[in-house]
C-alpha cells in the first residue's frame, strides 16, 4: 500500500461497521474471511478514500468495491432529495464502468445479491440491446448503474441520463477499457458531462494489471488516492500450472482435436480471431467433440445463452476469443487451452486467470511456434515464479532469442505492469 494515511486492514467481515442488512447478505453469500484485496481495499472505500487496486484474477475484486460502496450508500444522504431533477432523466448514485457486456452483466448479478432488501436498485445497460427497453428498465429506479462506456454515452447524449448525483465512480478492468479505445468516451462522461468533480466523489479503479499509461490517466480522475498492489501484479496465479506445446500453425487443428479427446473437465479454448474461433468450433464438431463458441460477432442472446450453459456445466468445451478473457467468473474451469497465443502479455495473464480460481488448482496449456512474439515475456513471468528452468529446452531457447532481439509486446526486460505506485518514483510528473 502507498498513499497518505491509508486505513488499517480488517481481518473479518464482521469487523467492519456495515448496516445489518449488508451483514445479513454477506452471511447468505457465505462471506467469512476476506481475500487480501478485500482486506486492504474495503476499509479504504468505507472511509471514502480514492483507490487504485491491483490484484490477480479471481481474487475477489468485485466484492471489494461493491460491498463497501453499497454500505456507504445506505449510510449517506441521498443528494437527489435536494436536487431539481429533470423528469426525463435518470440519476444514479453509483456508476460502475466495465469494458464488455458480459462483465457488466456479471457485476450486475453480484450487485443484486449485495443490494437485497437494502432499498437500492441496480440496473445494467450495454450496447447490443434495444435502448428503449433499457430505458423502460431504468424507469423502475436506479441507484447503482452498471454500464459499458458506449451505451452510457449514448444515453447522456440523448438527454436521458444525468451524472449529477454520482457519489461513487468505479472503473473495473480499467486497463482493458483503455486498450479497447474507450478513453475518449470515458473522459467525455467523467469530465465533459455533469458529473461532480473528483474532489466531491469517491473514485475507485480495480484491475489485475495497471500499466503506467493507465496510472497517469488516473491522476486526471482522482486526487490523494491509496494505491494497493496484492502480490506481483501482472503475474499469473501460482495455482495455475502452465505448460507449452511446440505446434506448427498448420498443425493446430489436428493437435487441438487430439488434446481435447484426452482432457477431462471443463475446458476453455482461446483463439485470436473470430474466424479462427468459428473454424475450430466446426472442426471439433466434425470430429465428434461437442462444444460451443463465443466471440464479438455473436448476438447478445447467443453470447448470454452460451456463457450460461458453460457456467452451469451443460457445455464442457467453450471456444472463445478474448471476449471471455477478462473478469468472467467461471469457477470450475479445469483447463485453459490457448491454440493461438495473444499479442500482449496482459491478455495472456487474463486468459490463464480463467482457471485456478477461488483457491482451486488449474491448468493452462499453450500452443507455441516461432511466430509467437510474447514467448520472451511469458518466460520472464515464469522466471519470477521460479519456474523458468522447468520449461522445455526449445521454449527457453525461443524465449532467449526473442529477449536478445527485443519482444514486440513492449516488455523488453522490464515490467510494464502497475505493480508499484509510479508517484513514488516520478513525483515530478504528478
Amino acid at each position: 500500500m502507498s498513499g497518505r494515511n491509508a486505513p488499517e486492514p480488517f481481518e473479518d467481515w464482521t469487523a467492519c461497521k456495515f448496516p445489518s442488512q449488508i451483514r445479513y447478505n454477506l452471511a447468505k453469500c457465505n462471506f467469512k474471511k476476506p481475500t487480501p484485496i478485500q482486506k486492504y481495499s474495503v476499509p479504504c472505500v468505507m472511509n471514502f478514500r480514492n483507490v487504485m487496486a491491483c490484484a490477480q484474477t479471481g481474487s475477489g475484486k468485485t466484492a471489494a468495491f461493491l460491498v463497501p460502496t453499497i454500505a456507504n450508500l445506505m449510510q449517506r444522504d441521498d443528494p437527489r432529495e435536494s436536487m431539481d431533477m429533470d423528469r426525463r432523466k435518470f440519476y444514479p448514485r453509483v456508476l460502475v464502468f466495465s469494458p464488455t457486456r458480459e462483465l457488466a452483466q456479471q457485476i450486475h448479478v453480484q450487485a443484486k445479491r449485495f443490494l437485497y432488501c437494502t432499498g437500492n436498485r441496480a440496473v445494467c445497460v450495454y450496447g447490443g440491446e434495444k435502448i428503449w427497453e433499457q430505458f423502460k428498465t431504468l424507469e423502475g429506479g436506479v441507484d447503482v448503474l452498471l454500464a459499458t462506456p458506449g451505451r452510457l454515452n449514448d444515453m447522456i447524449e440523448r438527454g436521458r441520463m444525468s451524472m449529477e448525483a454520482i457519489q461513487f465512480l468505479i472503473l473495473d478492468e480499467a486497463d482493458r477499457m483503455l486498450d479497447m479505445g474507450f478513453e475518449p468516451q470515458i473522459r467525455q462522461i467523467v469530465e465533459g458531462a455533469d458529473m461532480p468533480p473528483k474532489e466531491k466523489r469517491t473514485t475507485l479503479m480495480f484491475s489485475a494489471t495497471f500499466p503506467r499509461k493507465m496510472q497517469e490517466m488516473a491522476a486526471d480522475f482522482m486526487d490523494d488516492y491509496v494505491f494497493i498492489a496484492i502480490g506481483r501484479v501482472g503475474a499469473a496465479s501460482d495455482l495455475v500450472k502452465q505448460s507449452f506445446m511446440e505446434v506448427d500453425r498448420h498443425d493446430k487443428e489436428r493437435k487441438i482435436v487430439e488434446l481435447l479427446k484426452k482432457l477431462e473437465g471443463q475446458i476453455l479454448v482461446f483463439m485470436k480471431t473470430k474466424r479462427s474461433c468459428d473454424n475450430v468450433d466446426y472442426v471439433l464438431g466434425r470430429n465428434g467433440i461437442k462444444c460451443d463458441a463465443i466471440h464479438g460477432d455473436k448476438s447478445q442472446g447467443q453470447r448470454e445463452y452460451v456463457l450460461k450453459s458453460f457456467k452451469e456445466g451443460k457445455t464442457r468445451i467453450l471456444v472463445a476469443t478474448d471476449v471471455a478473457s477478462r473478469g468472467l467468473d467461471i469457477p470450475n474451469v479445469a483447463y485453459v487451452v490457448q491454440v493461438d497465443l495473444p499479442d500482449t502479455i496482459d491478455d495472456y495473464v487474463h486468459r490463464i486467470g480463467r482457471t485456478g480460481r477461488c483457491g482451486n488448482k488449474g491448468n493452462a496449456m499453450s500452443f507455441v511456434n516461432s511466430k509467437d512474439r510474447i514467448v520472451g515475456d511469458i518466460y520472464g513471468l515464469l522466471e519470477e515464479q521460479g519456474k523458468g528452468d522447468e520449461q522445455p529446452e526449445w521454449f527457453r531457447s525461443l524465449a532467449k532469442r526473442q529477449s536478445r532481439y527485443g519482444s514486440s509486446s513492449g516488455r523488453k526486460g522490464g515490467s510494464k505492469f502497475g505493480g508499484r505506485d509510479y508517484r513514488n518514483s516520478k513525483r515530478d510528473r504528478w
